[in-house]
């Protein structure tokens, strides 16, 4: 990959102000991504003048922040997790997406490994950032687990609705410690 900047000691992007994101209604917290994203993908054609603008959609769930989702031409972005970890989610996610659609775009780009050599260097060399592969946000209330389970060396296992709905449906499913079978023992209600 040539054209990029050598690293930057700080984000090329900057760093958002914590106080200032908290204080946004949700709507405002999401035009603020928007931004943010508009701000990376116009960093990103420095390196790659033909990308195109991905589109942006707050529908993703589960456990993950952002999804490139090529096929349907964009970014998803989970708006719990938004939510949730405003700074690191503006300052971290949304690059880190970005540099998936960057490298994508790319001639070689669709061999590239989704975490490789191609994504980390825009990591570092264009946005500045560690290329962090995974977060560490707390999914609790993003991708909840109220069907608990037991084993016989009595550990608690969480499974998600879709999960247990596989169980309902004849899955086995087996402790990683004691290896014996997982038996349903109640599902947590909401507080």
């Amino acid at each position: 990959m040539t054209n990029l900047r050598s690293s930057s000691p700080a984000p090329a992007l900057g760093e958002s102000d914590a106080q200032a994101l908290d204080a946004l209604d949700p709507a405002a917290l999401e035009r603020r991504l928007l931004c943010q994203a508009d701000a990376a993908w116009q960093l990103a054609r420095e390196v790659h003048p033909a990308l195109p603008r991905p589109r942006i959609w707050f529908d993703l769930r589960g456990r993950s922040a952002g999804q490139a989702h090529y096929q349907r031409g964009g970014l998803r972005f989970n708006r719990t997790l938004l939510q949730e970890n405003r700074q690191a989610f503006i300052d971290e996610i949304v690059p880190h997406e970005m540099a998936h659609w960057l490298v994508f775009h790319l001639e070689e780009g669709r061999q590239a490994r989704p975490h490789g050599h191609e994504w980390k260097t825009v990591m570092r060399n264009l946005y500045g950032l560690a290329p962090v592969v995974t977060h560490r946000f707390d999914v609790a209330l993003a991708s909840p687990a109220p069907y608990l389970y037991r084993c016989r060396c009595e550990t608690v296992h969480r499974f998600t609705g879709r999960r247990h709905s596989q169980v309902l449906k004849g899955s086995r499913y087996r402790c990683r410690h004691c290896r014996a079978p997982l038996r349903f023992a109640h599902r947590e209600t909401p507080e």
